[in-house]
């Protein structure tokens, strides 16, 4: 698409938003930064701007034949007149108000990940799921880093898609964590190697239903075509049957069963067998990740880098030496006799659940966080008689304590901050214990994001005396 002449407004101003008017400022667009947030500084938006190296003009010079100007608060109907292109930051719901005004109105309503697959280059290796996509993603960048000379790593780890899109050649290679609310405004963004890791409920905030929540995720495939791969996970029975509905190539991985054809866990082997030949890549054993959800992630990211032509010797040696990624699962530190990880990732029940299953000692959980309508008996049951005490913070400590009674458990305590909790369970840990925070929940009104929150732990745990 030629922007060049053309009204585009980018809504939102986090670091999808900064990179979206970034790229579209190199394309000669005329940009709206719309925010509905009054109390942004626009001297401070256009500093992000200057930092992420963006070359954007003022509201009436014009540079490259595009403008760029700032909106907080109210949206005029003259400049919604004027739009040929509406790009949502992937924060901005689609059925906000605003938004369906700009349907009504027929705008092309799109997202950063359309808009840079739009003037991108080379080919993408995209991840979604519900939980595992940063470790996925992560360590299938490693692996690409040492196959290709051209690789970018995008997503919810950093760095935006639309960031480093006027970087690219033909030959680059992007590997992208893609969300749910990122594919929900996708039409023609097409992964040469796509992967959905699993499937639970999450976000229905957002999504309202399991239903929708499911038809986005599967969205990844939909301009896939029949040269291209979908790699799956073969316990989602959701995931296994969608696998049959597609015309693309399908690879699944397992982590319980023997598959004919895929990447699979036999014993404490990673077999990769495909088109009669087998591989064995490695022994869990010489992983640097514990849990059998680690091992689906490392299946998967070797699935996908298999499937796009990268040899087992280049996989195998970078999935020995991979490390795990922080906040999921992370050792901290070891004080008195306990030993303390950070698994602030776990945003979610079913993130939650694979953060205590990893644990072999008796454990002291910190939960609770922002209320995404999540339910979490299935939680609760999931600790297997090694949660020595529940330590409740944030919105949600009142309804984990109910959930965690109803299911019989009661040795819940509640604290008013991580601070507290943390002195807590630093006061009743023994040598032999473990301390793992792993929230079940999002960390907003507590802390921006779970980055934030798990890097605010480590330091009260490096703290304690």
């Amino acid at each position: 698409m030629d922007f060049r002449g053309k009204k585009v407004l980018v809504f939102g101003a986090g670091i999808s938003g900064t990179g979206a008017v970034k790229l579209l400022a190199e394309q000669g667009a005329d940009i709206i930064w719309y925010d509905g947030n009054t109390e942004l500084d626009e001297a401070a938006l256009r500093g992000k701007l200057a930092e992420a190296g963006a070359q954007v003009p003022g509201t009436d010079e014009k540079a490259a034949g595009g403008s760029l100007q700032i909106v907080l608060g109210e949206l005029s109907e003259e400049l919604i007149g004027q739009l040929s292109l509406v790009v949502l930051s992937p924060g901005v719901p689609t059925d906000l108000p605003l938004v369906e005004k700009f349907r009504s109105a027929g705008i092309r309503i799109g997202g950063e990940i359309e808009l840079a697959w739009a003037c991108g280059h080379g080919d993408v290796l995209a991840v979604t799921g519900t939980n595992g996509k940063t470790t996925t993603t992560s360590l299938l960048g490693e692996i690409m880093h040492a196959y290709a000379d051209e690789v970018y790593v995008v997503g919810n780890i950093g760095m935006s898609y639309t960031g480093v899109v006027s970087q690219m050649t033909e030959r680059a290679v992007t590997v992208a964590e893609i969300s749910s609310f990122q594919l929900e405004t996708i039409e023609t963004f097409a992964p040469r190697i796509s992967a959905i890791l699993n499937i639970t409920p999450d976000h229905l905030n957002r999504h309202h239903t399991l239903e929708e929540y499911i038809r986005v995720k599967e969205l990844i495939t939909k301009n896939q075509g029949l040269d291209d791969v979908c790699v799956l996970n073969y316990e989602d029975e959701v995931l296994r049957e969608f696998g049959k509905t597609l015309k693309t190539g399908v690879l699944y991985f397992s982590s319980l069963h023997t598959l004919e054809e895929g990447i699979y866990l036999a014993g404490e082997d990673i077999i990769y067998d495909r088109a009669g030949q087998k591989i064995r890549l490695c022994s869990v054993r010489e992983l640097n990740l514990v849990g059998r959800h680690n091992y689906e992630n490392v299946m998967a990211a070797a699935a996908m880098a298999l499937a796009y032509g990268v040899s087992a010797e280049t996989v195998r040696e970078v999935i020995r030496a991979f490390k795990a990624v922080e906040h999921r699962i992370e050792f901290v530190r070891e004080h008195r006799g306990v030993v303390y990880y950070n698994d602030s990732k776990g945003t979610n029940p079913d993130a939650a659940i694979k953060g205590i299953q990893a644990m072999d000692r008796p454990t002291l959980l910190i939960g609770g966080g922002y209320d995404k309508n999540s339910s979490y008996e299935e939680w609760i049951r999931a600790f297997d008689g090694k949660v020595k005490y529940l330590v409740l913070i944030g919105q949600t400590r009142e309804k984990i304590a109910q959930a965690a009674e109803d299911c019989g458990f009661r040795d819940i305590i509640l604290a008013d901050s991580l601070e507290e909790a943390v002195q807590i369970c630093a006061d009743r840990a023994v040598s032999g214990d473990a301390v793992l925070l792993s929230p079940a929940c999002a960390s907003w009104g507590m802390f921006p994001n779970y980055e934030v929150r798990g890097r605010r732990f480590k330091e009260l745990v490096n703290q304690l005396a």
